[in-house]
């Protein structure tokens, strides 16, 4: 199931920065990118607790491995899916 989320929130990132960049109204898609990814992580966990639960050592050596990627691929789907915001905020020139 994560693998499914997380593609899932792979395509919407993509259609995000997309529709950035044809100046089209990219919020819904942001929105889509980071909700899956969140849904993609609680998968995760609810697959490792699985493994607890069923006593699956083996499978659990692969844990801290699976750490490291997990906040390495949540942190770039957060500053991709915020970039057109920072990009936004960059071209506007703010007077007061």
């Amino acid at each position: 199931m994560w693998l499914i989320l997380g593609l899932i929130a792979i395509v919407a990132t993509f259609i995000n920065l997309y529709m950035y960049g044809t100046g089209k109204d990219y919020k819904l898609a942001m929105a889509m990118g980071l909700s899956f990814t969140a849904l993609t992580l609680c998968a995760e966990h609810s697959l490792v607790s699985n493994w607890i639960q069923g006593e699956d050592w083996s499978a659990l050596r692969e844990v801290p491995n699976m750490n490291k990627a997990f906040w390495f691929l949540t942190i770039v789907s957060i500053l991709l899916n915020i970039a057109p915001i920072l990009l936004e905020l960059k071209n506007k020139k703010i007077t007061y």
